[in-house]
């Protein structure tokens, strides 16, 4: 099993960085349990691809390096992505990647378990998982956790960052663990496309409860 951390941290150190592998620590070996071995982890820093991000713009086409990138994001069974917040929403580089991914293979997030996470300087922006990381991974058909981690500053070292890791890459986990057919044994059947999707017509029909039968 494979976990792919997407971190779009600019220093080194990088409290972004830092928060991706701690979300990591967490649900490699929780995807797997019982089994001893934690899922493959496997760290993709953005801002080591921040040149062939913009060229693919420009050529139509990833570098190697970059098309390695997607290949590791599409081959997942799960992913954590972490973004500084940049003018109250994710920086311009997670953006472009995402942006540059599906124009390369659109159907690549469709149904995978993603965690949103993100860094900031104040508590002030914590909506940002809400209102611009959660609508964009839903419409790159990924099933996003319901739990995202969002860090201020002040947030590292003191009470509550600790419980906010744990339940995110817990339910990451244990979306992982299902999607992959662990819970049963077996792999879950595949939808060709999120397309198939069965009418809403047919589906009131089916919940109808039929009336009383008119009296003789």
């Amino acid at each position: 099993m494979k976990l792919v951390v997407v971190s779009a941290g600019l220093s080194v150190p990088s409290s972004t960085r830092l928060l991706g592998d701690r979300l990591a620590a967490v649900a490699a070996p929780a995807a797997t349990a019982p089994e001893p071995a934690p899922a493959d982890v496997r760290v993709i820093e953005l801002r080591d691809l921040a040149v062939e991000i913009a060229h693919t713009f420009t050529n139509g086409f990833p570098a190697q390096a970059l098309a390695d990138a997607f290949a590791e994001v599409a081959a997942a069974d799960g992913l954590i992505v972490v973004t500084p917040v940049f003018s109250a929403s994710y920086s311009g580089l997670f953006k472009s990647f995402f942006d540059a991914l599906s124009v390369t293979d659109e159907d690549a997030l469709a149904g995978k378990p993603v965690l949103i996470a993100a860094t900031g300087g104040t508590a002030r922006h914590s909506l940002v998982l809400e209102h611009a990381l959660r609508p964009l991974f839903a419409y790159l058909k990924a099933v996003v956790v319901p739990t995202g981690v969002y860090a201020a500053s002040e947030d590292w070292g003191a009470e509550g960052l600790d419980a906010r890791i744990g339940r995110a890459a817990t339910e990451l986990a244990a979306l992982m663990a299902g999607l992959t057919g662990r819970a049963t044994g077996r792999p879950l059947p595949k939808r060709d496309s999120f397309e198939e999707v069965t009418p809403f017509e047919q589906r009131l029909a089916a919940l109808s409860v039929p009336g009383p039968s008119p009296a003789p």
